[in-house]
């Protein structure tokens, strides 16, 4: 058996039934307790999102959720919808809706814990994330040292380097002509110059290029959407239809079964939007608040901008242009679509710089995510290993095989998100405890005042 093979046996156990209902199961569960949380709380928390942040922390709310949206808005986006709909259809992209929905509330929660059971390291920095609440809220030191040597796997294996190095050197080859070598050698110095610099400095370049890029990718996705306006209706019939019923071969697709559009589209939507895997709670962590509530509807937003928005957007210009049945797959079906659907030049590069962005602020996000884990692993032994590893994995990272890429990330994803969920589950008093005690004072401030 050779190694892909083996990495696909692990996976199809990592990403099995089990999982599946323990992901989409606790965000369920959540949802019913939290009172459909996501939904009547969204207005609400999405006008927290400019609120300064008051009392102890590392960076203002709007930073944390930047830091955490820098890392969950990247390929998924792009690569990963293109991916999900090539292997499960357009029926994909409804299973992706549902998994971040839910994923909505479970996100709520586990930055919800990782406030409340945060602490201060020796040097005065705030620490925080799924190995604290677990350590600190369950008493499972063992399960929480897993959590976070899973954490330092998808940093190095996963999410953090390959899958975004592999994405930007294919759309730097494809629309420039640049050799993958030029671009792993300029990518590695990039990050090393901002990851350097610690959390601050990470923040502070999420703060500026995230919203930019978000908002420059949507108007491309919006012109296309809105040249193509009559095709809207019909592509999400074909989406809702297809996630009911099998998708038969057409052109350059080979068909699909309702059981993978929906194994692919949550599989997918967690790799996307991050929803219980237990990596947006160690940047919740330090944001300056006193609530945890609070900070849990702020960062709950992040799950509602990158899947219900940006991958929605992506999945409908995949879908109404075609291309999701022909030949092409990953950055370049996307590229395929934005040439289709708009001008081929503007298209093509307009995808590129948008991945390139996405997938950059990715890779600082989980050097962040991978270093608070191997510091809960080692303190602060060898933190220049983590990084000269993590560094030297990114330099690499354009040499590897796309399809391989993808099954790494996958499973080293569920393996992470196991631990968390557990957590979350076992902490589901806690979390409807703080919720209901901070709608209440927030009831009654007024009247108190």
């Amino acid at each position: 058996m050779d190694f892909h093979q083996l990495v696909a046996d692990i996976n199809s156990i990592v990403w099995g039934p089990a999982t599946l209902i323990l992901l989409v199961g606790t965000g369920a569960y959540l949802t019913f307790r939290l009172k459909l949380i996501q939904l009547f709380r969204l207005p609400m928390a999405l006008g927290l999102l400019f609120k300064p942040g008051e009392g102890k922390g590392d960076l203002s709310p709007f930073a944390a959720l930047c830091t955490a949206l820098s890392a969950t808005i990247g390929t998924g986006n792009i690569v990963g919808v293109a991916t999900a709909i090539k292997v499960g259809g357009p029926g994909a992209l409804f299973w992706m809706w549902l998994a971040a929905f839910f994923g909505m509330a479970t996100k709520y929660a586990e930055c919800l814990l990782a406030v409340k059971y945060r602490t201060t390291d020796k040097h005065g920095n705030i620490a925080g994330g799924p190995m604290y609440y677990i350590e600190r809220g369950l008493g499972l030191g063992w399960m929480a040292k897993l959590f976070a040597l899973f954490g330092v796997g998808v940093a190095f294996f996963g999410i953090g380097t390959f899958a975004q190095v592999n994405a930007i050197s294919d759309a730097m080859t494809i629309a420039f002509h640049v050799p993958g070598w030029v671009t792993a050698t300029v990518l590695t110095v990039l990050v090393a110059a901002v990851v350097l610099g610690g959390v601050t400095r990470i923040a502070s370049v999420a703060q500026k290029l995230v919203p930019t890029m978000a908002i420059g990718y949507l108007l491309a996705c919006l012109w296309i959407l809105g040249s193509h306006a009559e095709q809207v209706m019909p592509a999400l019939q074909l989406v809702i239809h297809s996630a009911f019923n099998p998708t038969a071969a057409t052109g350059g697709f080979l068909g699909a079964t309702v059981a993978m559009a929906l194994q692919i589209g949550i599989a997918r939507g967690v790799f996307s939007n991050e929803s219980g895997l237990g990596s947006a709670p160690i940047a919740a962590a330090a944001a300056r608040t006193n609530e945890p509530a609070e900070q849990g509807l702020v960062s709950m937003t992040g799950t509602f901008f990158d899947t219900i928005i940006i991958c929605t957007m992506t999945g409908l210009v995949l879908i109404m242009t075609g291309v999701w049945n022909g030949d092409a797959a990953g950055a370049a079906m996307t590229s395929a679509a934005f040439a289709t659907g708009g001008n081929a030049l503007i298209g093509q590069y307009m995808v590129t710089v948008a991945l390139v962005c996405f997938a950059f602020t990715t890779i600082l996000g989980w050097h962040y995510y991978g270093e608070r884990c191997w510091s809960y692993l080692t303190g602060d032994r060898g933190r220049k290993v983590y990084q000269l590893v993590f560094l030297g994995l990114i330099a690499c990272g354009a040499f590897i095989k796309l399809d391989l890429i993808w099954l790494l990330a996958d499973t080293v994803n569920g393996l992470m998100a196991i631990p968390n969920l557990i957590a979350i589950v076992g902490l589901r008093h806690v979390i409807v405890a703080e919720t209901r005690d901070y709608f209440s004072r927030l009831q009654w401030a007024p009247a108190t005042a």
